[in-house]
């Protein structure tokens, strides 16, 4: 697998240890939207560029209510710069832009960053006109950052069992900064992506044309209890921003808040483990060529595997092991591989099915003999239920016994695979450790942020002044930009979903 280091920071790696650089804001700031740059800005609001910021109008540039295409302004080559993943490579003009660059990646990242822009200009068009533009555009910035912020804490986190302790306000003592640890490891929750979009539509939503478009692409259908719904592998949705618009943004952020994803664990969807960003090879037309799973022999040109990518990562950082790590988070050590995953035992078991002499080869090890939804109830292995309800798998073996058969000492274990192998504290989707790298910062972006939400007087004069609140959940603002109606809370499916 190709691996691409990331750059040394100016200065270290020869006689200092080697640092990287973060390219983005660690602050929860709406840089997803709006950038980092006034360069990036400028292109994204209404207006000329011409690089004076001071004549461009307030809302962004959302032609058809979706983010701009780089050909948006004529020359897509003046465009701010996009990462381009899949065949997006081969069409750039095609790539949507954003204040994140990584937001052509798939449809569901794209859908969210759509909806923020969105958002900000439904906040331009409700304030008064005496307002001049840049004032206006400046209150939707400050609103939208304070709801990213809102949501992030009140929805977000409660979702999956993070608390941090009582906000005292701003501390300038506390570096807000993103960890090393943190972005290296602790938030590489991949282990939760589901590998496919579920969006359910009514009939006569698309046209018969339509329909043969998406199954072209690599899109199923599936009828199941009298509602139809178009089944969007991940594949398809890499480097994909078309489909956003083709299927549609209500459609598609309802399917999110309908579908439910993995447990936060070692186990990693196989289209991330597989396929990641490829394009099918030559002579294959298209990723429906590739059938399901989309692994069939001569359909891609090599493996790409997101979980080893982790793991790399972690070393490339130099990220300590996963007991040193413990021990940095206030942890103790754990001495034995069942201490870490918290099962029985961490031999393998005599199995005809396993070859006693290799079982660490032997692909059976990893079996899966039992299936649960969330609800810890029973599924049938290779059921479309199971597809679709799985979120805890349980193999033939456990996992403390192939940690054990891999590393040899628990010192060993690299800090993402330890991490992620814990046994989760209760009501939360995290072990201890990925637990208190969480809390630790989520409370420094909370403390050492001056304009967090909770910390800015502004925004209690906007709502006085305007009537326009930060307090919207993300269903609220789902709603109030697409008119689709989502549950209550869209970080917990319902149990009417099920």
């Amino acid at each position: 697998m190709g691996f691409a280091r990331t750059p040394a920071a100016t200065g270290t790696g020869v006689t200092s240890p080697r640092q990287q650089t973060n390219t983005v804001s660690g602050y929860l700031d709406g840089s997803a939207v709006y950038g980092i740059d006034s360069t990036r800005l400028e292109w994204l609001r209404e207006g000329p560029v011409d690089g004076d910021l001071t004549n461009n109008a307030s809302p962004l540039l959302l032609p058809g209510g979706y983010l701009p295409r780089a050909d948006a302004r004529g020359n897509p080559v003046s465009a701010p710069s996009m990462d381009l993943f899949g065949g997006l490579a081969g069409t750039p003009q095609a790539a949507r832009i954003a204040g994140d660059v990584r937001a052509n990646e798939n449809v569901a990242l794209l859908a969210v960053q759509t909806l923020f822009a969105r958002e900000h200009d439904r906040i331009v068009a409700a304030l008064p006109s005496f307002l001049s533009e840049e004032e206006k555009f400046q209150i939707a910035r400050r609103v939208v950052g304070a709801e990213i912020q809102f949501i992030t804490y009140t929805e977000f986190l409660p979702a999956l069992g993070v608390v941090l302790d009582p906000y005292h306000g701003y501390d300038s003592a506390v570096d807000a900064g993103v960890s090393n640890e943190f972005a290296t490891v602790g938030y590489r929750g991949h282990s939760m992506v589901h590998g496919q979009f579920d969006v359910r539509f009514r009939p006569g939503t698309f046209s018969a044309a339509q329909l043969n478009a998406f199954r072209a692409q690599g899109i199923g259908m599936r009828k199941e209890d009298g509602q139809t719904s178009l089944q969007i592998p991940l594949t398809v949705a890499f480097g994909n921003p078309d489909l956003l618009s083709q299927v549609g943004l209500g459609r598609v952020l309802r399917s999110l808040s309908q579908e439910r994803q993995y447990r936060n664990d070692e186990q990693i969807d196989n289209a991330l483990r597989s396929v990641l960003f490829q394009v099918p090879s030559p002579g294959m037309a298209s990723p429906s060529a590739c059938g399901q799973p989309v692994v069939q022999p001569g359909c891609y040109t090599a493996v790409q595997d997101l979980g080893a990518i982790d793991i790399a990562r972690g070393r490339d950082h130099g990220m300590p092991s996963y007991n040193d790590l413990r021990r940095a988070y206030g942890l103790s050590p754990r001495r034995s591989f069942t201490s870490v995953t918290g099962e029985a035992t961490a031999r393998f078991p005599s199995d005809p099915k396993i070859d006693p002499a290799d079982p660490l080869d032997d692909p059976s090890i990893l079996d899966f003999i039992r299936l649960r939804d969330r609800d810890g109830h029973a599924l049938q292995p290779l059921s479309p239920r199971s597809q679709e309800e799985a979120v805890t798998g349980i193999r033939r073996t456990t996992l403390a016994a192939r940690l054990k058969s891999i590393y040899k000492s628990v010192d060993g274990i690299d800090a993402f695979v330890g991490m992620l192998s814990e046994r989760h504290v209760s009501g939360t989707e995290f072990g201890p450790l990925q637990l208190a790298m969480w809390k630790e910062q989520f409370e420094a972006l909370r403390d050492g942020d001056r304009f967090f939400y909770l910390n800015d007087p502004d925004l209690a004069r906007i709502d006085q002044d305007f009537g326009i609140t930060y307090r919207h959940t993300l269903a609220d603002i789902i709603s109030l930009n697409t008119g689709t109606s989502v549950p209550k809370d869209v970080f917990v499916v319902a149990p009417s979903d099920g």
